[in-house]
């Protein structure tokens, strides 16, 4: 038995009661027969009976399908299993059915353009119109159709017009460098691209004609470019390949929105690993898996009821924007925002909360800590009225952001902290809206997702250290990597280490309870004298160091079986690295867990490196460190700030 933390929220009787969970609980007693008197009873049902667990959200949530399917699953091996097998759908068909006058389809803001609202009679005429154009342009089932976007509704709208016919879409934010999108389009040699001319953040233009034309000239197999002036009116589209402005694709009367059938697991979209290292991982996902997934984690475990107002901070590049997309099939409004969430100051996205009557606000652990750590209080500056669930994801979400939460921001809130990430495009663990949220504990598994912590031995553990494990299939796992020739690539990332069990490079502690704590990636792990730290431990320390602004840690074994651990931070403004710092710092590591998580130095260092998508590069910096070409460690194009490895690199010669 571990200590259970402080019980920090609980839902009343009135929050149960709305719950999807609750309706969906009524449906299975009527329909099928089955009783569960809590959780943990629904929870091992799904897992154990996936077969009865899956077709019955295919019946619940009436799943549109153009032929029966002959059987829910092929078998139980993974990979390679196959689900609803004869069963034809589309996933934007599921979200227009949601169409309604009474509340906007999307709600758009961004550091130049107040909120702007899209019906959603706005939204299918200007699907429609798009898909219009596709076809015209010869794109049909099978075609790839690429983006170069933030996040702006003008995203959303091309994402659902090629999905409507089938066309496999993949999108790269703008602030990923040439080489970086590169790496990625080429990879699944999109027909259009749909691009912007630049970009604003933290209140800077950022021109990107320039960029677009070299990413143009690399990808051979395009045949037309979609320019939308996004950052000047008057961009000249001339120097992209056979060019089009957005506006002028709406060509006369569009038909009646239609969707093309498609088999379940047809492709839906290309998404990709980091890109750390190599040639980034192409992973394609299903309409059919996706669509069941998404529908079961935001009605049961986000509880995203229609016309709420769903936010998630996100570009295009990260897989939450596809999840963002997901709100719309229940319903609900996707609030999308273009920007820095430091603009004009860490403030802004609560102001936007409150200003628009948000619901669901979704974004970052590091975006919460750093709120934290200059002592915002939104709850006080804002009322925050409407708000009743806030999610966080990217990173572990330490303890003191959850008391800081529930301090500062609302008393009566859901901390909906989940993880998952780009290989199933939601989340495996996360909210539970008929429990409680205990003090740095994720609230439960998934429903479906069978979820273990594994010793070294493959043995399930309970209150202890152990990597994360999936044991049975779900829809949502990658039906391939695309070009990934035999699944060699798929393979080697999930189930090389315990063959035909998903490992997902997660240490995490399942709690007796049912909860779970997340402590980083096993490929990052600290190991220290034989004992295993995970990264996250370290940061829980290092944020109660209000002086520090950011940190990155890393352990090099050495020759001799020798261990150099050090820990490289940034220091807040006008902070400077003392003794006292390092000597607070140390104790309070020492005090909270172990000797072992003491750094052997503390080094001042200008930027910690993160990928575009906001992770740090722990492993990259650990490969330079122990003297990897730096092309070999990282690639520099799918990070946010690429000049950081400069002095990690200068650091590796000094050793």
């Amino acid at each position: 038995m571990t200590q259970t933390p402080p019980l920090l929220w609980e839902p009343d009787k009135d929050f149960r009661r709305k719950a999807h969970l609750t309706r969906y609980l009524k449906w299975l007693e009527a329909e099928k027969g089955h009783y569960f008197d809590n959780y943990d009873s629904l929870y091992q049902w799904s897992v154990t009976r996936i077969e009865d667990f899956w077709e019955s959200l295919w019946e619940y949530f009436e799943i549109i399908s153009h032929s029966p399917y002959k059987q829910v699953l092929s078998s139980r091996e993974m990979p390679g299993c196959k689900w609803f097998e004869g069963s034809t759908l589309n996933y934007a068909e599921h979200i227009f059915r949601e169409a309604n006058e009474e509340f906007p389809a999307i709600l758009f803001h961004s550091e130049t353009v107040a909120p702007l609202e899209i019906s959603w009679a706005e939204l299918r005429s200007q699907v429609a119109s798009m898909r219009h154009f596709l076809i015209g342009e010869g794109v049909k089932k099978g075609d790839c159709v690429a983006a170069y976007m933030p996040n702006i509704p003008e995203a959303t709208i091309a994402f659902l017009a090629a999905c409507s016919i089938g066309a496999i879409w993949s999108s790269c934010s703008p602030d990923f460098g040439v080489n970086s999108v590169v790496d990625r389009f080429s990879q699944i040699k999109p027909k259009v691209l749909f691009t912007v001319d630049g970009y604003q953040y933290n209140g800077k233009p950022y021109d990107r004609l320039a960029e677009v034309g070299s990413l143009c000239d690399a990808l051979p197999d395009l045949q037309r470019t979609v320019l939308i002036p996004y950052l000047d009116p008057k961009a000249d589209a001339g120097g992209l390949k056979s060019p089009i402005y957005w506006n002028d694709s709406f060509r006369g009367d569009a038909p009646e929105l239609a969707f093309d059938p498609l088999p379940f697991d047809h492709p839906i979209w290309v998404l990709y690993s980091s890109g750390t290292t190599g040639i980034p991982k192409a992973i394609t996902h299903s309409h059919g898996g996706v669509l069941l997934e998404h529908l079961k984690y935001l009605a049961f475990h986000n509880d995203v009821h229609r016309g709420e107002k769903f936010f998630w901070f996100s570009t295009t590049g990260w897989m939450m924007w596809n999840f963002l997309q997901a709100s719309l099939l229940m319903g609900a409004t996707a609030v999308i925002y273009d920007g820095s969430p430091g603009y004009p100051n860490l403030n802004a996205l609560w102001k936007f909360a409150d200003d628009i009557g948000m619901h669901h606000f979704g974004t970052s652990a590091p975006y919460l800590v750093a709120c934290m750590k200059k002592e915002l209080e939104p709850g006080k500056k804002f009322k925050l009225e409407a708000l009743r669930s806030l999610g966080s994801t990217g990173a572990p979400l330490p303890p003191d952001a959850f008391r800081w939460i529930y301090d500062s921001v609302k008393k009566d809130l859901w901390l909906c902290s989940m993880a998952g990430g780009t290989d199933v495009c939601t989340a495996f663990v996360g909210g539970n809206p008929y429990e409680g949220v205990y003090e740095g504990e994720i609230q439960c598994r998934a429903l479906g997702c069978a979820l273990d912590a594994w010793d070294e031995s493959g043995k399930p553990v309970v209150n202890d250290l152990g990597e994360m494990v999936i044991t049975q299939p779900m829809p949502s796992m990658p039906i391939y990597f695309w070009g990934d020739e035999n699944m060699k690539r798929y393979k080697s990332s999930y189930f090389e280490m315990y063959p035909g069990v998903w490992r997902h490079g997660d240490w995490i502690r399942l709690t007796d309870r049912g909860s779970l704590v997340i402590f980083g990636r096993s490929d990052a792990t600290l190991n220290r004298q034989g004992v295993r730290i995970g990264t996250a431990e370290i940061y829980r320390g290092v944020n109660k160091v209000t002086e520090i602004k950011d940190s990155l840690i890393v352990n090099l074994e050495l020759p001799g079986g020798k261990h150099y651990m050090p820990l490289f931070v940034v220091m807040q403004e006008g902070q400077e690295l003392s003794e006292e710092i390092v000597t607070r710092l140390k104790k309070t590591l020492k005090a909270e867990y172990t000797p072992r998580h003491v750094p052997d130095e503390v080094i001042l260092a200008p930027d910690i490196p993160y990928t575009i998508s906001g992770k740090k590069l722990e492993a990259p910096v650990k490969k330079i460190l122990l003297g990897m070409p730096v092309g070999k460690a990282a690639n520099p194009d799918s990070m946010k700030n690429p000049g950081s490895l400069d002095f990690f690199i200068e650091f590796a010669k000094n050793m």
